[in-house]
């Protein structure tokens, strides 16, 4: 059955992707993004079909449409990003959240709030599974991502006892794939445009930190089946490949795959609570959802490399300093 879809953020990376996703369901789709750190070009393809509305606003201001879904994707993701405006950050995830859920108790929808392995800061238990209540820093340089992605799952859950909104909640880890930003800042970013510009690889710290990586085929399969499955399923749910590499040994992937004989060098000392362990425990997603990821790391990264070298980087350009 054919429904009515808001995506906040729908044209950043993930949220592009998703967008084409429901379109070609036949979904009517309306794609909510302020563009800070998106890319319109990721969904100008998509502006001819008649079942495609972009609007562009910002979820800090409340917005009123009629619609069945609601999947929460605004805010910015890539540490460079969301530490150019720590406040615009936190307010995006917090008065975001209340505005969209607002939306839903209104007009009955069902929301998917997109929350991230962040809320477990620099984890003390390896894998993190869903009852781990995490190890944050209130005050740190990261904390107004992390802690604004807390406060927003405190509301999601408080909505749903409180007024009985249908919410569900991922727990997005490491997620890449093609458009994303190529100046994000973010680790897989930076080394495939590095390498596909025969530039050194810059490490932070020794590369010993360890991180799984989901690609994002994968991981929209995960959202949509938990955005359309049990009722009495709320979450939070784990979603990412559990896999695990160290920064190191995705450099030298990248390498291989690229070609051009880049070189790896530590170039930046790790920055403040930037987690040395993330593996996410996906049993639960396992269990309730019946998912698991089928992309390989070497696969998605031939894809994602594939992509890069296709794009025109002279169309993208730092969406802040900090990358």
């Amino acid at each position: 059955m054919a429904m009515r879809i808001l995506v906040t953020g729908g044209a950043g990376f993930l949220g592009s992707h998703l967008c084409d996703r429901l379109v070609a369901q036949g979904h009517d789709v309306l794609c909510l993004d302020n563009l800070f750190t998106s890319q319109k070009s990721n969904i100008v393809h998509l502006l001819d079909h008649h079942n495609f509305e972009f609007i562009r606003h910002d979820v800090i201001d409340p917005y009123k449409a009629e619609v069945d879904q609601i999947y929460n994707f605004a805010c910015p993701a890539a540490p460079g990003h969301y530490q150019y405006n720590p406040i615009k950050t936190i307010k995006t995830s917090v008065m975001g959240a209340m505005n969209m859920l607002g939306l839903a108790k209104r007009v009955g929808a069902r929301v998917l709030h997109a929350s991230t392995s962040e809320v477990y800061g620099d984890p003390e238990v390896h894998p993190q599974t869903e009852d781990y209540r995490g190890c944050v820093n209130p005050i740190g340089i990261r904390a107004c991502y992390d802690e604004g992605k807390r406060a927003a799952e405190t509301l999601m859950f408080d909505y749903h006892r409180q007024h009985s909104v249908d919410v569900r909640v991922v727990r997005i880890f490491n997620t890449y794939g093609p458009r994303m930003h190529p100046y994000d800042g973010r680790v897989v970013s930076n080394f495939i445009r590095q390498a596909v510009q025969g530039e050194p690889i810059t490490i932070y710290g020794d590369g010993s930190q360890t991180r799984s990586f989901c690609y994002c085929d994968d991981l929209l399969d995960a959202m949509m089946a938990m955005m359309n499955g049990p009722d009495d399923f709320h979450g939070p749910v784990n979603i990412g490949n559990p896999g695990e590499f160290t920064i190191r040994e995705l450099g030298e992937l990248v390498v291989d795959i690229a070609g051009g004989g880049s070189e790896l060098v530590e170039a930046r000392p790790l920055p403040a609570d930037d987690p040395l362990q993330r593996k996410p425990d996906i049993s639960l997603a396992r269990r309730q959802l019946g998912w698991e990821p089928k992309i390989s790391l070497r696969e998605g990264l031939e894809r994602t490399i594939a992509w890069f070298k296709s794009a025109d980087m002279s169309q993208y350009r730092p969406p802040t300093p900090n990358y």
